[in-house]
């Protein structure tokens, strides 16, 4: 079975913090690479960051550079995000992605909403 599957979402006040955590079943997690991406009410899926399967490169998008960062744990195959200073605008639903060559695999999101 291949499944990918995000917790740890939820409501947030602005500058607050979260931690979400993906777990991947069914890759050779130490060959695949993971990213995080989300979706904001009206706009576009959007990648947030990507980490290699080593994990020692991570790559973030402007709008979260300095606030998130991107780790794993190949050992537990999981992979997480953690989300510090959040801003209304960072409300969206949050998708983890499995990459390992051709092959890819989504989770179903997660929700993160940030308001008083």
């Amino acid at each position: 079975q291949v499944k990918v599957v995000e917790s740890g979402g939820g409501l947030v006040q602005p500058g607050g913090s979260r931690r979400l955590s993906c777990t991947t079943i069914g890759f050779t997690f130490s060959e695949t690479v993971m990213s995080w991406h989300r979706r904001a009410p009206g706009k576009d899926r959007e990648v947030v960051a990507e980490i290699t399967p080593s994990g020692t490169t991570t790559n973030l998008a402007g709008a979260v550079k300095g606030r998130f960062t991107i780790s794993r744990d190949n050992a537990k195959n999981m992979t997480f995000l953690q989300m510090n200073n959040l801003r209304p605008e960072d409300t969206a639903v949050y998708y983890c992605k499995a990459r390992r060559g051709l092959s890819e695999l989504w989770g179903q999101g997660i929700q993160v909403t940030v308001s008083s």
